[in-house]
C-alpha cells in the first residue's frame, strides 16, 4: 500500500511540475514534506543515507562550482569567450550550435557534465544577447551533448561513477567500451540539430557585424584575477580527473577549489554567493527525497526485479531490458538515483552471466541507458535542471515541455543506436 501512494504522489507531483502552473521549487518541498511527513521516506536518515537519501556529494558539487563559476565572471571572461565564439562562427546561427555543442560534448566527458554546463551556459547567454537570438535552442542542444558526451569516461556522468564503483570499472575501462559509440552519436546529434532548431535560427547581419567589431580582449575588466582564477580552475578539473587515483569525491574538490579562489582572488564572498541557483539546490534536494521514497517503498527495485525478471537465461535480452529499462526509469525518476537504486539489482544479474565479458557488457547496456535518460525530460539529469536554472535566473525560461520533446527524441535515437552498439559488439 505504501509503494501505491508513494508512486501516486510522485506522479502528482512531476504532473504538476511538467504542466508548470505551479512553481517546480513549491512543488517538491510540498511532496518531499508530505512523503515524509506519511513516513513513505526514511525518515531522518534521507540526510544520511547513501541510497535512499539526499545526495549531498551532487549538492556540494554544484554549490561548489556555481560559486566559482561566479567569481570567474567577474573577470569579464565569458564576455571574451562570446565575442570569440561569434566571430568564430561568423554569427551564422547552425555554425554557431555546433561551436557550442562540440565543445560542451567534448569536455563533458572530462569535466563532467554539470560542471561543462556551468561554465558553457553563461558564454551562451553573452553570444546570443549581443547576436540578438533567442538563447533556447542553443542551452538545450548543449544540455543534450554534455549528457551524450558525458557517458564517455567514469567521471563525464555521474551515474557512471556509481557504477565503476559498484562494479570496479576503471577510468580506462569506460574510455574504450563507451567512447566509441558516444563519438558516433555525438556526430549524429550535431547533424539532427540542424533540424530540431530549425524554425528557431535567426541570422541578424548588422548586429553580427557590431560583434565582430569588437575586440574581445577588452572584454576582460581584470587580467590578474583572470590568471589566478584559471590557475584555480586548472587544479580543480586535474582534480577531477584524477579523484579515482586520488580518492577524494568531486564534491570536497568542488569546495576546496571555492575556498582557494576566494582566498586567492580577495573576492567578496556575498557577492559570489550572489551567483549560487538556491532555487535548484533547493530543488534538488526536494526531488532527492521524493526518489527516496520509491526506493523506500520497493517501488524502483520492483520495477527493476519486474523488468529483468522477463528475461530469464537471455542474456543479450537482459542488456537490451537494462538498457532501454535505464533509459525510460531514469527519465522520470532523476538518473543520479535510479543507478544507485539499481546497481545492487544489475550486480546480482551479472552475478549469474556465463563468464566475465557477458557480464561487463550488462554493466556497459545499464551505464548507456542510465546516461542517455538524462535527455529523457526536463529534470531527468542535474545538468537539464542546471541549465533551466541558469535560463530563468535570465529571464529566458525553458519549459518543461519544450525541453522534453528534444530530450525524448534524442534519447529515442541514442538508446537505440546503443542498442546496436552493444548487441554488434558484445553478443555478435
Amino acid at each position: 500500500m505504501s509503494a501505491v501512494v508513494a508512486l501516486t504522489g510522485f506522479v502528482v507531483a512531476f504532473s504538476f511540475i511538467a504542466a508548470e502552473k505551479v512553481d517546480k521549487v513549491k512543488v517538491v518541498l510540498i511532496a518531499a514534506g508530505v512523503m515524509l511527513v506519511l513516513g513513505l521516506a526514511p525518515g531522518a536518515e534521507v540526510f544520511f543515507s547513501q541510497h535512499e537519501g539526499i545526495d549531498w556529494n551532487v549538492i556540494f558539487l554544484l554549490f561548489g562550482m556555481m560559486v566559482i563559476v561566479g567569481i570567474i565572471k567577474q573577470t569579464g571572461v565569458f564576455d571574451y569567450l562570446a565575442i570569440w565564439a561569434a566571430k568564430r562562427s561568423r554569427g551564422r546561427p547552425y555554425r554557431l550550435m555546433v561551436l557550442l555543442t562540440a565543445i560542451t560534448g567534448l569536455t563533458s566527458p572530462f569535466l563532467d557534465n554539470v560542471t561543462t554546463i556551468m561554465l558553457v551556459a553563461p558564454i551562451t547567454l553573452v553570444v546570443c544577447e549581443r547576436l540578438d537570438i533567442p538563447p533556447q535552442p542553443y542551452l538545450i542542444a548543449e544540455v543534450l551533448a554534455s549528457n551524450i558526451g558525458g557517458a564517455a569516461t567514469l567521471i563525464g556522468d555521474p551515474p557512471n561513477i556509481i557504477i565503476g564503483s559498484r562494479a570496479g570499472l576503471t577510468f580506462n575501462d569506460f574510455l574504450v567500451h563507451l567512447a566509441p559509440v558516444v563519438m558516433v552519436i555525438l556526430v549524429l546529434f550535431v547533424l539532427l540539430c540542424r533540424l530540431m532548431f530549425r524554425r528557431s535560427f535567426r541570422y541578424d547581419p548588422d548586429r553580427v557585424a557590431e560583434v565582430t567589431a569588437l575586440d574581445e580582449r577588452s572584454a576582460i575588466t581584470d587580467p590578474r584575477m583572470l590568471r589566478r582564477c584559471l590557475a584555480v580552475l586548472g587544479l580543480v578539473i586535474a582534480g577531477f580527473c584524477l579523484h579515482s587515483v586520488v580518492h577524494v569525491d568531486p564534491s570536497v574538490i568542488a569546495l576546496a577549489g571555492a575556498g582557494v579562489m576566494i582566498l586567492a582572488t580577495r573576492t567578496d564572498v556575498s557577492e559570489s554567493l550572489r551567483e549560487v541557483e538556491w532555487p535548484t539546490l533547493v530543488f534538488f534536494m526536494g526531488l532527492f527525497v521524493m526518489v527516496s521514497a520509491l526506493a523506500h517503498t520497493g517501488v524502483i527495485s520492483t520495477a527493476g526485479d519486474w523488468a529483468i525478471g522477463l528475461i530469464g537465461d537471455d542474456f543479450f535480452g537482459a542488456a537490451t531490458s537494462l538498457l532501454f529499462g535505464s533509459a525510460v526509469l531514469g527519465a522520470f525518476f532523476d538518473n543520479i538515483p535510479y543507478t544507485a537504486t539499481m546497481a545492487p539489482i544489475v550486480e546480482g544479474v551479472v552475478a549469474q552471466a556465463p563468464d566475465p565479458a557477458t557480464g561487463q557488457a550488462l554493466w556497459w547496456a545499464f551505464a548507456l541507458g542510465a546516461d542517455f535518460s538524462g535527455n529523457g525530460t526536463a529534470v531527468a539529469a542535474s545538468a537539464n535542471v542546471v541549465a533551466i536554472g541558469i535560463a530563468a535566473r535570465a529571464g529566458r525560461p525553458i519549459p518543461f515541455w519544450r525541453f522534453t520533446k528534444y530530450g525524448a527524441l534524442v534519447t529515442v535515437l541514442s538508446t537505440a543506436i546503443a542498442w546496436a552498439y552493444v548487441g554488434l559488439r558484445y553478443f555478435p
